[in-house]
């Protein structure tokens, strides 16, 4: 072993590396697997078994470069760079700390506790015998790395190389191993560089974070947190304003409350009463285009419109006091708007009449943005009953918004890579919008993103909640409980709206009734809208 790290270390810095250097060599179990035995016959549910295992994918090269062609226009990229003076940099450097200096350096307090806390020496390649100071971190600025900022494609190569053979590391459960990839890893990231050194900061975190849990893992593989903290490192607060900022500032959000409204919309023609179920409701940004929208109807405008939102132990005072001004406006276009806020979780005993208090004659909407992944749990069931219970209300349409990824796979080491290349291009799609210095990108990227990726790398059980499914798992899952897809008939609005972002990036198709949002072909959100079945499912 001590072999083996000698010869990781001894590697050039910007060197690229084969895929067989980056991955495999840190697998013991890997030689084992590729030869044969129980491993390729072994046949897995992906929700009822643990991540604890070791595991490594069979990955040809071009599928690593692909990942970091995510973040580069080679092109573009070197013509931005060679266009840029040395003074433009050392301004654009020097404003950014300023910045941060006063209102953001001590909000990485947390993050810096987490990605130093490991009492492990951390050591820099080429000078094994210097300590890595948290401070030498802190991006573009540091002495030891300025000229990280400029980082071509061979060196976000090396930079992927070393997250995935650390990944594999992780999954393996060598942890000397890991913490000293990751100690090479601190000096090539930074959360106010590029698009590929932001998201692998956060992705480092990650791996950090479960290399701490890793200390508490049960001979059995069961996952036990004892003294470690399992804490979000944003407050309540932080997450809702950075959710604000992702909505008004990329189509991501807006585009599943277009997609969702305008099913509701067809739907709800003719109808005099509707009653919107809000799955999880954490704001009021989807309701007030609708409200107007339905009030615009010539002659055919509902009467009565109730909201009832479940909002599980958040503070309901933001909710409603623009849910009050909502009705307020809603009255003043000839509606009257209701509203009710169930401060219990979503779970099938919260969806009965009896609890959303459903009235006679009244058309039902079930609304879910983003909430429905948060039930997809290892053992069988959960999705499978809480979708039932929705059925059973008989609503005239269920709305669903979701990630479109698959970061609930059985293994790690697969849900690390097919995390890494579905954040990387929205961090992508971030550098496209917003300047590097921009505060709203730091708090999108450090509130928002870094939570959920966080979330998928770290953590296991019940305390992993961003279990992200593809287009085709949600169709399964939701026709097996006994819906059929309603087409979405928006396409062309939704190419109009992500027009308005003024990026060419954005791209939006249909798939199977779906309606699908991507960056540069890569699939992000996914919006559909079902129907109960009226005949028996098979």
């Amino acid at each position: 072993m001590e072999a083996m790290m000698n010869g990781w270390l001894s590697v050039p810095a910007f060197e690229n590396l084969s895929q067989d250097s980056a991955i495999r060599q840190f697998c013991p179990a890997r030689m084992g697997q590729e030869q044969g035995g129980e491993w390729g016959e072994m046949l897995l549910d992906e929700h009822e078994i643990e991540m604890w295992i070791n595991e490594a994918p069979q990955l040809a090269p071009y599928e690593v470069e692909q990942i970091v062609e995510t973040f580069f226009d080679v092109e573009c990229y070197e013509k931005d760079n060679a266009n840029k003076s040395s003074k433009e940099e050392e301004e654009e450097e020097n404003e950014t700390f300023d910045q941060f200096q006063d209102e953001g350096l001590q909000d990485f307090s947390i993050i810096d506790d987490i990605c130093y806390g490991l009492e492990v020496p951390m050591v820099i390649e080429g000078d094994e015998s210097e300590a890595f100071s948290p401070c030498d971190n802190l991006g573009f600025y540091s002495s030891g790395v300025e000229d990280v900022m400029t980082m071509g494609v061979d060196q976000g190569l090396q930079l992927v190389h070393l997250l995935l053979a650390c990944a594999e590391a992780v999954g393996c459960r060598d942890t000397q191993l890991a913490i000293s990839i990751v100690d090479q890893i601190w000096p090539c990231v930074s959360p106010w560089g590029d698009s590929l050194q932001r998201v692998s900061h956060y992705f480092a975190i990650g791996l950090k974070s479960r290399l701490s849990f890793l200390q508490n893992v049960s001979p059995n593989g069961s996952f036990t947190y004892g003294s470690i903290d399992v804490v979000s490192l944003s407050s309540r607060e932080e997450k809702g304003d950075a959710f604000t900022l992702l909505h008004q500032t990329t189509p991501y959000i807006a585009f599943g409350f277009m997609a969702a409204n305008d099913a509701i919309l067809q739907a709800s023609t003719s109808k005099d009463s509707l009653h919107i179920v809000d799955l999880g409701m954490e704001h009021n940004f989807q309701w007030p285009c609708l409200v107007r929208n339905l009030a615009s109807r010539n002659g055919a405008r509902p009467k009565i419109i109730r909201v009832t939102g479940i909002i599980g132990d958040q503070d309901p005072s933001g909710i409603e006091n623009s849910m009050k001004g909502l009705c307020e406006e809603a009255y003043s276009l000839g509606i009257c708007l209701e509203f009710n806020l169930v401060a219990e979780p979503v779970s099938p005993f919260v969806l009965t009449p009896e609890k959303l208090d459903l009235r006679e004659g009244e058309a039902l909407f079930v609304n879910s943005m983003m909430q429905l992944h948060k039930h997809v749990k290892e053992s069988r069931g959960s999705l499978k009953t809480l979708l039932q219970s929705i059925k059973k209300l008989n609503p005239i349409l269920l709305t669903v918004v979701e990630q479109d990824a698959n970061h609930n796979g059985p293994f790690f080491l697969g849900r690390f890579l097919e995390s890494l290349h579905y954040y990387s291009a929205i961090f992508d799609s971030l550098e496209d919008s917003l300047p590097r210095n921009s505060p709203q990108r730091i708090k999108i990227e450090k509130f928002h993103f870094a939570e959920e990726i966080r979330n998928v790398v770290a953590y296991e059980g019940c305390d992993r909640i961003e279990r992200h499914e593809r287009a085709d798992q949600w169709r399964r899952q939701i026709c097996r409980a006994g819906f059929h897809v309603v087409g979405l008939k928006c396409l062309s609005q939704a190419k109009i709206m992500i027009s308005g972002y003024g990026s060419d990036g954005y791209t939006v198709a249909s798939e199977k009734g779906c309606l699908q949002l991507g960056w540069k072909g890569r699939p992000i959100m996914v919006a559909s809208a079902w129907q109960v079945n009226t005949f028996p499912s098979s």
